[in-house]
């Protein structure tokens, strides 16, 4: 079926799903129609093939069809297990909340859920249940998800307008910035501090003091401390958590998008038996919280997988060697290249940041750009890395001028050399005024200006 109507994707998709989404990926030439997907790269209708730097916003970690993950599902299929009995408890979810747990020996209980953005949910009921209070903060650039709650923790004007009023008792404090903390914790009604240690709208990181005064002040006030790593999670940044960089033990952990494997959808919250306890504190509460598929055996036989493949291929390790490479090369290219400004990232999550140029050409090209459309330029990277050089990548977030790389930990040195030559290739062409980018970048300029007197 998949062969017979391959050509009708765009049309199928435009009558029936996202018609909008055909567009962009028209406007943008990456309607190349990908068939196929081994490990790091995907494979167009041509049989080309592409080096994948989004990775399905960061899901497979372990790359796309790897085979122990395939035979493990085919076992759980072919073993006819008495999946979803509800009125019984799971083999597989109690094994893989052991394996979790081993990587987090502070906490003590794994909750199940569907995706990272039901985690999110999760948190923030537990946070009011066990404390009683009803205040959530979070940061400046934060991206929680885009359910009602999680969405309420989503720091994007673009991804809020035109669904508020939100949840209330959500609060943003500015990046950073530990004395705006303080202030907000300081009337002791604040039930959870939430935050990504590297965030993925910008791959923003604070000062390495940020986290540990900031778990310092939570523990003062009485406010539970709530580590969203279901990015920067499951060994990318080259420890199992991002925030074993800064030494600090959170009072729940939120898992889910790598933890799959990229099969089928699964997420953890992991945290301390006590803020448990007090949600499943009587027998009549023992299902107060849950979600119908969230301990399925494919879900629990998946995460389980990934977390040995993880281990016996040394994945964790890849990602801090890899990353390691590519940020020294991008910062060799900070000091070549007057358009990149900044690299930040650990591991194999990075982001590039772009910036005004100094030069006059380069400076007048720029800000017809930014006036057309703030964060045009990027597209300017994006579009040829993808056309000339099959390396897909993504802008980081709604009118960023960061690309960020989010590849599969199981990359290798000829990758890391086709990354870079790839990035040099474009940037330094993007240098030169005028030239086939700034051609390009007339092109999307015209698109912008259409798109905006339409509107």
């Amino acid at each position: 079926m998949f062969e017979q109507r391959e050509s009708e994707r765009g049309a199928l998709h435009t009558r029936h799903l996202n018609e909008q989404l055909v567009r962009v990926l028209k406007t943008i030439g990456f309607d190349v129609g990908f068939k196929r997907g081994q490990g790091q790269y995907l494979y167009d209708r041509k049989d080309q093939r592409y080096l994948d730097l989004l990775s399905g916003f960061g899901v497979f970690a372990i790359g796309r069809n790897h085979p122990v993950l395939r035979d493990t599902l085919k076992s759980v299929l072919d073993s006819d297990l008495p999946n979803l009995v509800q009125m019984d408890i799971s083999t597989l979810a109690g094994i893989l909340a052991e394996r979790l747990l081993a990587y987090t020996p502070y906490l003590d209980k794994a909750f199940f859920a569907n995706s990272g953005t039901e985690c999110v949910e999760a948190a923030i009921k537990f946070a009011r249940g066990a404390t009683g209070r009803p205040g959530i903060l979070y940061m400046g650039h934060a991206y929680h998800g885009l359910s009602y709650g999680s969405l309420s923790l989503t720091d994007d004007k673009n991804f809020r307008t035109g669904f508020e009023p939100l949840l209330p008792g959500c609060t943003a404090v500015p990046f950073n910035d530990l004395a705006a903390l303080e202030k907000a914790l300081a009337n002791r009604q604040v039930a959870a501090f939430v935050f990504e240690p590297i965030q993925g709208k910008g791959v923003n990181i604070p000062n390495d003091d940020f986290f540990p005064q900031a778990a310092a002040l939570c523990r003062k006030y009485g406010t539970l401390l709530v580590a969203d790593e279901i990015q920067s999670g499951m060994g990318r940044t080259g420890k199992f958590l991002a925030i074993e960089h800064w030494n600090v033990e959170p009072d729940m952990v939120l898992l889910s998008k790598s933890l799959s494997g990229g099969h089928v959808p699964v997420g953890a919250l992991l945290t301390r038996k006590a803020i448990f306890d007090k949600i499943f504190d009587r027998m009549d509460r023992a299902v107060v919280h849950g979600s119908t598929f969230s301990k399925n055996d494919m879900a629990m036989a998946a995460g389980i997988a990934t977390l040995e493949v993880i281990e016996s291929e040394k994945l964790i390790e890849n990602a801090a060697l890899r990353g390691a490479r590519i940020q020294r090369a991008f910062s060799d290219m900070v000091t070549r290249y007057e358009l990149v400004k900044e690299v930040r990232g650990k591991g194999l999550m990075i982001g590039i940041e772009f910036g005004p140029p100094k030069s006059f050409a380069l400076k007048a090209s720029w800000n017809v750009l930014e006036t057309a459309s703030a964060g045009l330029f990027c597209q300017l990277i994006t579009i040829p890395l993808f056309k000339d050089h099959k390396v897909l990548t993504q802008v980081s977030g709604h009118g960023s001028h960061t690309i960020k790389i989010l590849p599969s930990l199981t990359i290798t040195d000829e990758d890391c050399e086709w990354i870079e030559s790839s990035f040099d290739s474009v940037i330094a062409g993007a240098h030169r005024v005028p030239g086939a980018v700034w051609s390009l970048g007339k092109t999307l300029v015209d698109n912008a200006i259409r798109v905006r007197e339409s509107a």
